[in-house]
């Protein structure tokens, strides 16, 4: 019962509250219609606005949808010890598994395959606002995937003394670093299966775990503590985060890695959303409803203090 009872709390503690931090996946949505070839890019350009606020969604999802937090990770070291030994097709997996074991893992590369099925559909029925709300989700859980701590239990520290690291990394990194990152990416491919890549970037990611880790216990050791963290003020409120100059050294420790991976989503997002499109017929997007005529029907602001998944125990 009490193995029951702290998985199922487990998975309640996820849906990390900013994962990627809503700017960056604001930001990664934006820049990615500026990858797509110009019949495409000009629809989305008409939509800007929706598709960059809606980016945000899924995690907003999380206060009030149990069901939202296992799609954005997966807990690869409570499934394997050795990711290529887990079926890469959901059918496969969950007979070797069981679907429970799945859910309780996180199921982040199935959900960006499922969520890209989708958004064919809505393509092909020409159907604006389900395109809006479907590119935007598939553009946030590619987003995910590209971070390392989405694909490991110890998504932020809790089990070597380094809590707070999941938000330091996606959020306060991105935060500082952004507009210094080169955003001049090579346009958007046709990804033949999206379920391959999908498991690509999640293989990439999960490759990286260790060294966002142990880069940033090693350079731990050599800041006073006092110099660790510092009062900052984030969104109109004075909060104790990590400070300028720990931020900075530990950006630089990483060597390009937040960029890499921050390129790496954007490419992957625009290449998606053209496939989607391309494998629903390049269908015309002209005479639908732009975001001028659809109502803004994005989830308020949770009036819930806490998610429904599990939290980043700043």
């Amino acid at each position: 019962m009490n193995k029951i009872y702290f998985t199922l709390l487990s998975l309640l503690l996820y849906c990390v509250l900013t994962s990627w931090g809503f700017y960056a996946h604001k930001k990664i949505n934006e820049t990615s219609i500026y990858l797509l070839p110009s019949e495409l890019a000009l629809y989305y350009k008409q939509n800007i606005k929706l598709i960059r606020e809606k980016a945000v969604d899924a995690d907003k999802r999380c206060y009030v949808d149990s069901l939202e937090p296992v799609k954005h990770y997966i807990d690869i070291d409570k499934i394997e010890d050795t990711i290529d030994s887990i079926p890469i097709h959901w059918s496969k997996a969950k007979e070797k598994y069981t679907e429970r074991k799945l859910l309780a893992q996180g199921i982040i590369p199935w959900q960006i395959s499922r969520s890209y099925h989708i958004l064919v559909e809505a393509f092909k029925n020409r159907d604006s606002e389900k395109i809006i709300r479907y590119s935007a989700d598939l553009g946030h859980y590619v987003a995910d995937a590209h971070v390392p701590l989405h694909t490991t239990s110890n998504y932020n520290g809790q089990y070597t003394n380094q809590i707070g690291i999941h938000a330091f990394w996606e959020t306060r990194l991105p935060e500082m670093f952004a507009s210094q990152y080169n955003l001049i990416i090579g346009p958007a491919i046709y990804i033949p299966s999206p379920l391959d890549k999908a498991w690509e970037v999640v293989k990439t990611s999960n490759s990286l775990v260790d060294s966002v880790l142990s880069i940033e216990k090693n350079l731990s050791k050599k800041f006073k503590q006092t110099d660790i963290k510092s009062y900052i003020e984030r969104n109109n409120q004075l909060t104790l985060n990590y400070s300028d100059s720990y931020a900075t050294a530990y950006h630089n420790a990483l060597n390009g890695m937040v960029e890499r991976r921050f390129r790496a989503s954007i490419h992957t997002v625009a290449s998606l959303w053209y496939s989607a499109w391309v494998d629903a017929g390049q269908p015309k997007l002209t005479n639908l409803k732009t975001s001028s005529e659809l109502k803004s029907k994005g989830i308020e602001k949770p009036t819930a203090t806490k998610s429904l998944g599990r939290e980043e125990w700043h």
